[in-house]
């Protein structure tokens, strides 16, 4: 009997916005839904757009023993801080799905996790938490789930079903770096420049804003060529602009952490996309600008 198909019982780290629709939904599929918070509180009611509340428990060590399946939903510069206490409290076959924007946060602890199975999931649903209580699906969009070591393959197909059941549509990607990537390449153009010109996505559509996207495209597909993924600067350009017009009315979430004084993924994100740059001796001059006036916004919210 698999436990991912079956009587799925799964804990939540990090009741944002993500994590909290995916509570939402994955209880609402007839799944054991607890969360587990930076709090102390040990339930926490929750309502998704205008549904009657549901009460999960939350920071209930019996919970965390005996989940099948962890989501960590935390933010990429949180994950050590927040996954690693908890590790060593998981049973051995506890799969373990992260989800966050950037890349490099999970491949450094990737070795501690090797009696799991470890995936990543990617997804473009719109979620907002409007306040303690409440989560807003803004946006339908696609989960894309992928293997992070061999022991995840194994359950792949099942995981992806338990999403589907929960919130469709999910798919499995067996190369989920590819995914990543794609996803990364995007951020790289938008969230930056959203976040220093304190606009929204549509915004950055204007002609002189394009043609800095288009020179950031041209460096990005130059790094994600020599890692030996698939991008063409011409088809990238292209996507995030298509983005730009489909999320034309979001702020993102980069946008959201220097508008309200939180630190940024841009370490995992542009910083991710430099460092691998470094390695081949590639040269991106406007992404490391763009990184660097981040870091100075973030160093001015500090004070």
């Amino acid at each position: 009997m698999n436990t991912l198909e079956y009587g799925l019982n799964i804990c939540i780290l990090g009741a944002g916005a993500i994590g909290s629709l995916w509570a939402c939904y994955l209880n609402n599929a007839g799944r054991t839904v607890s969360l587990w918070t930076r709090g102390s509180e040990s339930s926490l009611s929750l309502s998704l757009d205008d549904q009657p509340a549901i009460l999960f428990p939350c920071n209930q060590e019996s919970q965390l023993a005996n989940a099948d399946l962890l989501i960590v939903t935390v933010k990429a510069w949180q994950v050590q801080s927040a996954f690693k206490p908890i590790l060593s409290q998981l049973k051995a076959d506890c799969s373990i799905l992260f989800s966050h924007n950037g890349m490099g946060a999970v491949e450094t602890i990737l070795p501690q996790m090797s009696e799991h199975p470890v995936f990543f999931a990617t997804t473009t649903h719109g979620a907002l938490r409007k306040n303690q209580q409440q989560v807003l699906h803004t946006g339908q969009g696609q989960t894309i789930i992928g293997p992070l070591n061999d022991k995840a393959e194994v359950e792949l197909g099942s995981l992806v079903q338990a999403f589907n059941l929960a919130l469709p549509p999910a798919h499995a990607d067996s190369n989920i770096y590819q995914a990543l990537w794609n996803k990364i390449a995007i951020n790289c153009c938008i969230n930056p420049l959203t976040a220093l010109r304190d606009c929204r996505n549509g915004e950055l559509a204007a002609k002189d804003t394009l043609e800095i996207i288009e020179t950031l495209c041209s460096e990005i597909s130059a790094v994600i060529t020599a890692e030996g993924f698939s991008c063409n600067n011409a088809e990238l350009f292209a996507r995030t602009k298509q983005v730009i017009e489909a999320t034309s009315k979001n702020f993102s979430s980069m946008h959201q952490d220097i508008h309200h004084n939180r630190p940024t993924e841009i370490n995992y994100i542009t910083g991710y996309l430099l460092e691998r740059a470094r390695a081949h001796n590639i040269d991106t001059p406007m992404n490391k600008n763009l990184f660097e006036q981040i870091k100075q916004k973030e160093a001015q919210n500090d004070h």
